[in-house]
């Protein structure tokens, strides 16, 4: 069975991270939350004759002014995005991970090229090979009720949880959204097992779902806020800024995040103010290259193969940016 939260005794607090120090910020006001097309629609007007014109200039004022009440951030979408000045950039693989392909030598050769489900009569598959499989067979086949064990074989198998690392399946981060705190499950969540710092955020859910962009993006804020107070517990100075590592899972389809959030940021989101300045969000999609058909996912083995490389390059960066995490903290 896969390890819980409760085995590695993590405690997650209760009270409202602290605000980072930040001398743009204002005080918070009450005001219910607005769609985009009402944000869009409230900003004063220039005519011009017949035509009728919104200014962009007059928009972006608009948005700056603009104080949004508490959402839960699973429950983020583009709305929320777009309020919080955050913008993804979507890069090819080369500039995203700036590695060559990595070798699966090491990967049994059955997992790479068996189908799914696998042929449980064949005795040259190996039972690793079988067990993987099967979990991507029902991945394929229920997402919502075995995305999270196949997540998990996943990282395990390419090593995730080396080093003093855990893979935490289903992992509850807080996040404080305009002083109001609420949970963001995951489907899971790497986590280094002396400090506690949460070094990867993945999130998922079926083909086709809506919104796993922004709830990885949420979930990369909760991380920061999170590190930062078990920093604080721990009497290590808190970060300014953090890159957290995310990957959302569209059944399985992969897709990686390097999310960087700063004190402003997340300052800006405990009180419920636009942030001043952007992020910029960078994001990788996995998408087959020997074939025209975008449904296809893992049950193909070249396009199994495709993702594993994926995640094995994704997983260096995991490494880069846990230095980062863990700075001035015994590692």
């Amino acid at each position: 069975m896969p390890p819980r939260d409760d085995d590695l005794g993590l405690k997650f607090p209760r009270a409202a991270p602290e605000l980072e120090s930040d001398s743009t910020q204002r005080p918070a006001t009450t005001q219910s939350a607005t769609s985009k097309t009402q944000l869009f629609m409230s900003v004063p007007h220039v005519f011009d004759d017949a035509h009728f014109l919104i200014t962009f200039s007059d928009f972006d004022a608009a948005m700056d002014n603009f104080v949004w009440s508490a959402k839960p951030g699973s429950d983020w979408n583009d709305d929320e995005l777009i309020a919080l000045n955050i913008a993804v950039v979507s890069l090819p693989p080369a500039e995203f991970f700036r590695t060559p392909d990595p070798s699966l030598k090491h990967i049994d050769s059955a997992i790479l090229n068996s189908p799914s489900p696998p042929d449980v009569g064949d005795l040259s598959i190996s039972d690793d090979a079988i067990e993987y499989l099967g979990c991507l067979n029902l991945a394929i086949e229920s997402p919502q009720g075995f995305l999270t064990t196949f997540a998990y074989k996943t990282l395990g198998l390419l090593g995730f949880d080396k080093h003093r690392a855990a893979i935490i399946p289903q992992l509850p981060i807080p996040l404080t959204v305009c002083g109001k705190t609420d949970p963001i499950q995951t489907v899971s969540c790497l986590v280094h097992t002396h400090q506690q710092f949460i070094l990867l955020v993945l999130v998922g859910g079926e083909a086709g779902a809506v919104g796993l962009e922004a709830w990885a993006i949420a979930g990369a804020i909760a991380a920061f806020q999170y590190n930062n107070n078990k920093r604080r517990d721990g009497r290590f100075d808190p970060l300014d800024a953090m890159i957290i590592p995310c990957i959302t899972m569209t059944g399985t389809h992969p897709d990686f995040y390097l999310v960087p959030v700063t004190a402003s940021l997340s300052n800006a989101i405990i009180i419920g103010r636009r942030p001043t300045t952007q992020t910029r969000v960078l994001h990788c999609s996995t998408i087959a290259t020997h074939t025209q058909d975008a449904s296809v996912g893992m049950e193909d083995t070249e396009y199994r193969k495709l993702a594993l490389r994926r995640f094995l390059a994704f997983k260096e960066l995991v490494q880069k940016h846990r230095a980062l995490i863990l700075k001035g903290c015994p590692d």
